[in-house]
C-alpha cells in the first residue's frame, strides 16, 4: 500500500510540460504582410500545436523594431513568459536587423545604425540572451529596391541587407549561436519580388509561408525542441519524450 501511494504522489509530482519558446524581433516576426496565416511565427505555432511535446511559441515580434530596443527588452519579455510559477521560457528565437540597414532621408544617407556598432550591440545582445536560454538567430530577407524609399525617408538596399547580415552572421559564428541564413537562397530567386508586399520590404503572405518551411526544417531548432527531422511528432511508449520539462508542482 505504501509503494502504491509513493507511486501516485510521483505521478502527480511530476508533470510534463512542453518548452517555452519566444520569438523576438521586428516586423517580420510580427507577421505584418500575412493577412492569410498571420506571418511565419504564427505558422509555426499551429503547425507545431497539435503535437503535445512541442514547444510553445510566443510571438513578441514588434514593428518597427531595431537592435536598441529589442535588447532594451528583452529581459522583461523573458522575465514574465515562464506560465508557471518560478519557470522561465526554454528558448530564444530572434529575428533583428532589417531596421537598423535603412538609411535616412536619402539613398546615400545615415545609416539607422552605423555597421560598426550594430556588430558591437548584435554581440552584446546575444551574450544577454545566451545567458538566459539556448538561442537561435533568423538571417534577413533581401527588399525589392524599386519600391523605395520606404515611408518616403526610408531606404533599404540588398548590397547594405547583405553587409549586415554577413556582421549577423559573424556574431553568431564567434558566439557558436545557431544561425539560419535565408540570403544566398532568397537573392538567387529571380522573382523574389512575388514574395513581397508593394511596399518592397515586408514578405506577403508567400513570403511568410517561404521562411515558415525553412524554419520548420530547421535541424538545430528541431533538435532543441526534441522534434523528429521532418518535423512531424513520433511518442514512443516507454520512453521519456525528449524537448519536454519535469516540473514539481
Amino acid at each position: 500500500m505504501r509503494s502504491i501511494s509513493l507511486s501516485r504522489e510521483s505521478d502527480v509530482a511530476l508533470t510534463r510540460v512542453p518548452p517555452k519558446l519566444i520569438a523576438l524581433g521586428d516586423s517580420g516576426v510580427f507577421g505584418w504582410g500575412d493577412p492569410e496565416g498571420g506571418g511565419w511565427v504564427e505558422r509555426l505555432k499551429r503547425h507545431w500545436m497539435p503535437r503535445p511535446q512541442a514547444p510553445v511559441l510566443y510571438n513578441l515580434g514588434v514593428r518597427g523594431d531595431g537592435l536598441e530596443r529589442l535588447a532594451a527588452r528583452l529581459p522583461h519579455e523573458f522575465a514574465v513568459r515562464g506560465e508557471l510559477r518560478r519557470q522561465q521560457p526554454q528558448g530564444l528565437l530572434i529575428g533583428i536587423g532589417l531596421n537598423d540597414s535603412a538609411r535616412v532621408g536619402r539613398a546615400d544617407g545615415r545609416y539607422q545604425m552605423e555597421p560598426e556598432g550594430f556588430l558591437y550591440g548584435v554581440e552584446r545582445l546575444l551574450g544577454q540572451a545566451q545567458a538566459l536560454a539556448p538561442l537561435f538567430v533568423l538571417g534577413l530577407t533581401p527588399v525589392n529596391e524599386a519600391a523605395m524609399p520606404f515611408a518616403g525617408c526610408l531606404w533599404y538596399s540588398n548590397s547594405d541587407l547583405a553587409y549586415y547580415n554577413r556582421l549577423l552572421e559573424e556574431a553568431c559564428l564567434n558566439l557558436q549561436v545557431p544561425f539560419l541564413s535565408f540570403w544566398p537562397e532568397a537573392i538567387a530567386t529571380r522573382d523574389w519580388h512575388r514574395q513581397l508586399c508593394a511596399d518592397g520590404l515586408h514578405c506577403n503572405s508567400a513570403g511568410h509561408r517561404w521562411i515558415f518551411e525553412r524554419v520548420s526544417a530547421w535541424p538545430e531548432l528541431l533538435a532543441w525542441a526534441g522534434l523528429p527531422p521532418e518535423g512531424s511528432c513520433r511518442l514512443e511508449l516507454g520512453r521519456p519524450v525528449s524537448g519536454l520539462l519535469e516540473l514539481k508542482n
